[in-house]
């Protein structure tokens, strides 16, 4: 295992310094969603509700809705100033019976290992809790959130559980209760609950129980794994994937952008922008994919050659005509 966390104990001036540990571990059976024709996972955008566009990391934040529905949205300035506590301790407040801690109030189990130097102390407060019948009462701060656990005994070790806060606790309010308050149980009903739960009596044994659903699905994959019933999916290649994806996301973002300015979203023939486009490293390269991908897109390329060529020609007769116009005037003269 692996500390998850480390700092003291400290009850009066002792002082016992400790890492935490998780004292369980889930083992659900985890499905994932893949398509059933190739077995290729299914991928999730993060797309806003509102425009539909891909949001990217960046562009996220930490929003708080209301019970009426309102979105109110924090920076991290805002969360800047909360009250965010960085100790090391886990500070004993008291030490309390332990049947007066509801089973419905724990939480997260944790284990403390005590340092090789702290032993001693450590052996003396599990002692203390477990001849005592006592719970420590402590608050400590796991992930920079300040929270109410308590120390208890199991085995050898102590152990530390967090405790739900009192409003996570919904209360149990049912009205067919209360409206059953007067049928109580006759006295020979009452006999016989007591001689069916003294009849399956006996002590807990948690290896008697297993997962049956776990195990079957498990028994499942096995037989078509043995089967040759298992799909490798091949992944995408990424090379040019996400710069094709970044290229039709602009162009729907200027196309928006221009229909809500009431102008044309299709450009016009002969605009200038082509030209524009190729003065940047990043236009040329996407220009060359462009090109790559929609050979037709060399047309307009060709036709800007020619008027540039043109252009160039026509700058170069001028000059030649001038001469021309200054031999003619030299020769009169003379």
């Amino acid at each position: 295992m692996r500390a998850i966390w480390k700092g003291a104990v400290s009850f009066g001036l002792v002082n016992v310094p400790v890492r935490l540990y998780s004292a369980t571990e889930n083992h659900d059976v985890q499905f994932r969603q893949v398509h059933r024709e190739d077995g290729g996972r299914i991928k999730y955008q993060r797309v806003c509700s509102i425009d539909g566009e891909q949001v990217s990391y960046d562009d996220i934040a930490k929003g708080f809705e209301t019970d009426d529905g309102q979105m109110v949205v924090l920076s991290d300035e805002d969360l800047a100033d909360l009250p965010i506590s960085t100790s090391k301790e886990i500070a004993v407040d008291k030490f309390v019976p332990s049947d007066q801690i509801d089973p419905l109030y724990l939480d997260k189990c944790y284990y403390l290992e005590p340092d090789k130097g702290a032993v001693k102390p450590y052996m003396l407060l599990r002692e203390a809790l477990e001849s005592t019948d006592r719970v420590a009462l402590v608050t400590v701060a796991l992930r920079t959130r300040t929270t109410v656990a308590v120390l208890r005994v199991r085995g050898e070790v102590i152990v530390l559980q967090t405790l739900l806060w009192p409003d996570e606790v919904r209360a149990a309010e049912f009205g067919v209760l209360d409206d059953a308050a007067g049928d109580d149980a006759k006295p020979a009903e009452l006999a016989m609950a007591h001689m069916l739960v003294e009849s399956l009596s006996g002590d807990y044994d948690p290896s008697e129980y297993t997962d049956d659903y776990e195990e079957a699905v498990k028994a499942v994959v096995k037989a078509k794994l043995e089967g040759g019933e298992v799909t490798t999916p091949e992944e995408p290649e990424d090379e040019g994937g996400e710069v094709l994806d970044l290229l039709a996301a602009l162009q729907q973002s200027v196309a928006r952008a221009k229909a809500a300015r009431g102008e044309p979203t299709d450009q016009p023939a002969g605009a200038a922008a082509p030209e524009k486009a190729t003065d940047g490293p990043a236009s040329k390269k996407a220009a060359t994919k462009s090109a790559t991908k929609k050979p037709a897109a060399k047309k307009p390329a060709k036709k800007a050659a020619a008027t540039k060529s043109a252009a160039k020609k026509t700058a170069a007769k001028k000059p030649a005509k001038k001469s021309a116009a200054k031999k003619g005037a030299a020769k009169k003269s003379a």
